[in-house]
């Protein structure tokens, strides 16, 4: 295997830079040298120290364990092949087994070159691709406004659908809506005391939205108070069930996340699909019946216990439901199933592992649980407590209404979601580079600005020869490897649905952008001429438009071109 071949564009990125490794060791095996087992992939990093070079590797040291060689010895091999892959004009074996690498400035300049021809599909991959995924989120019940934290994962779910997609994956989006149950009817219940100006039972539900839901129900259909009671508790139960599922799909709507699937538990009942998985998996050994209740034997798959599907009086759990839904999804062809569920699931994630292998399944390909952590809002040092129609929550109109959609999903994204989040709404409003989504968002319009102005002095840069070498200045030679990475981070953010990544990456790029511009000179003064150097850095600057526009899309962000 010829390492040099692992680089054939001209353009030596991190990852073409680690295939180049990996067939590097497969030259020394073959070689007799070591004796190791080929990597796939071997890691790529940027040095904390720039006099190291552009790129390091710790590979030699990884190997050295198998192959009972010095890390030197093995790194010493390994240099003398990779000086021979185009574009490396310097390999540097250092400290104990470390490969320092040096790219040519043409080489690293040729990535500016191919960003903005790849345009929207730079930094998109294969990694997944061939692999079908459901991720399911939020799954409110149809009974209220979706609060904070609803919010949250209507944010983090839809970003990491778009980061599995982009990765490769064919990804739905799916909620399921929990119309079926004792909560549908206090829900009525509740709707309908409002409408005869009575308060709401004690365990049904309040707010003013209940009071506007009764009212307008009433206004459409100004006979349903005088039917018979037991007829009009269902009337207004499905008339109220019907607006608020459509008041919920609006707002997630208006806040960028659109559901592929709309999933009714009330369905899969009615679908006769319950009794048919309860049959299944009795066929299967992993159902039987104890004391008049049925029963899923998850305890054999490290449930902490077996689970009751049907109680004794015949009435079907809510697990029975969750039992069929994981069947249902399979039997849609989806090779992987994702739940984002709240803080206080961490109960279902063994259950539905134990589903998942009870079906015959294996839980670590097929199923994930991420669990996300509470969400607080901070306004003038205070937390924010109530809403102003649901009463004792916040929705997810509260928040939009404060701070915007674009300031909410992106906060709401850039933090892992293990973790508890407050948000500082007075931050979040500010114009100022202190505010993480303004700071992005600021970059990229500062940049559509200079291609404006390029165009208003009639440079025509797409039109003109780029020459890749003109970017010899070390703020440029950073904003091209900081561009190098996005691929990959975009790859990290779907292998480990952390697309908190996607953010922060764009932070980065934002200030090696800032550092570049106010370094480096990139139009022409009034009294000068333009110079294939003017050209280079127009190439770089709508480079690094495009990649701040694309992750902003994966976080449903816009990327305005005027702020």
């Amino acid at each position: 295997m010829d390492c040099t071949r692992a680089v054939r564009s001209g353009v030596v990125t991190p990852e073409l830079l680690g295939q180049a490794v990996c067939a590097a060791i497969a030259d020394v095996v073959a070689a007799g040298n070591i004796n190791v087992p080929v990597p796939d992939d071997v890691v790529i990093d940027r040095p904390k120290v720039r006099e190291h070079g552009d790129y390091a590797t710790p590979v030699a040291l990884t190997l050295a364990k198998t192959a009972g060689v010095s890390p030197r010895t093995i790194a010493e091999a390994l240099a003398q092949r990779l000086r021979l892959v185009p574009g490396v004009i310097e390999v540097e074996v250092a400290g104990p087994g470390f490969l320092n690498f040096r790219l040519s400035a043409a080489t690293q300049g040729e990535l500016a070159g191919q960003i903005v021809e790849s345009g929207s599909r730079y930094g998109h991959g294969q990694s997944l691709t061939g692999l079908r995924i459901n991720v399911e989120f939020i799954s409110a019940n149809p009974t209220g406004p979706l609060h904070l934290g609803h919010t949250r994962w209507a944010a983090v779910g839809d970003a990491i659908a778009r980061v599995l997609t982009a990765a490769g994956a064919t990804c739905a989006r799916e909620f399921y809506v929990n119309d079926r149950g004792v909560q549908m009817d206090r829900f009525g219940a509740s709707v309908m005391a409002a409408a005869h100006g009575k308060p709401a039972p004690e365990d049904g539900y309040h707010g003013a939205y209940i009071v506007d839901l009764a009212a307008n129900i009433v206004a459409e259909m100004p006979g349903i108070r005088d039917v018979p009671s037991d007829e009009q508790l269902i009337a207004f139960r499905e008339a109220a069930y019907e607006r608020q599922l459509a008041q919920q799909q609006r707002v997630l709507e208006l806040f960028g996340t659109h559901f592929d699937v709309w999933a009714s538990e009330r369905a899969l009942h009615d679908s006769g699909a319950v009794p048919r998985a309860l049959q299944t998996l009795r066929e299967q050994g992993h159902v039987y019946d104890l004391d008049g209740a049925v029963w899923l034997r998850t305890s054999a798959f490290g449930d902490d216990k077996d689970r009751v599907l049907v109680k004794a009086n015949g009435e079907l759990t809510y697990f029975a439901s969750d039992t069929a839904y994981y069947l249902d999804k399979r039997n849609r062809g989806f090779d992987r199933v994702i739940y984002l569920l709240g803080a206080d699931h961490h109960g279902y994630v063994n259950r539905l592992r134990a589903v998942a292998a009870c079906a015959g399944d294996t839980p670590a390909d097929s199923v994930e649980v991420l669990i996300g952590q509470l969400v607080k809002m901070m306004k003038s040092g205070e937390e924010v407590r109530l809403s102003k129609r649901a009463g004792n929550i916040i929705t997810l109109e509260d928040l939009v209404d404060e701070v915007g959609v674009d300031a909410a999903r992106y906060s709401l994204i850039r933090y892992p979601v293990d973790s508890p989040l407050t948000l500082d709404l007075d931050a979040l409003v500010q114009r100022t580079n202190d505010n993480p989504v303004y700071y992005v968002q600021y970059a990229h319009a500062r940049i559509c600005s200079v291609l404006r102005n390029a165009e208003g002095l009639a440079i025509n840069w797409p039109g003109q020869g780029y020459d890749a070498a003109l970017l010899t200045d070390e703020r440029e030679g950073e904003l091209l490897r900081a561009l190098a990475e996005f691929p990959a981070v975009v790859a990290t953010a779907a292998e480990l649905r952390e697309p908190h990544r996607i953010p922060r990456y764009l932070e980065q790029l934002a200030t090696a952008y800032h550092r570049f511009y106010d370094g480096c000179r990139v139009l022409p003064r009034t009294d000068e001429a333009l110079t294939g150097e003017h050209i280079a850095r127009l190439w770089l600057c709508a480079a690094t438009r495009q990649v701040l526009a694309n992750g902003l899309e994966l976080c449903g962000v816009s990327a305005p071109e005027r702020m």
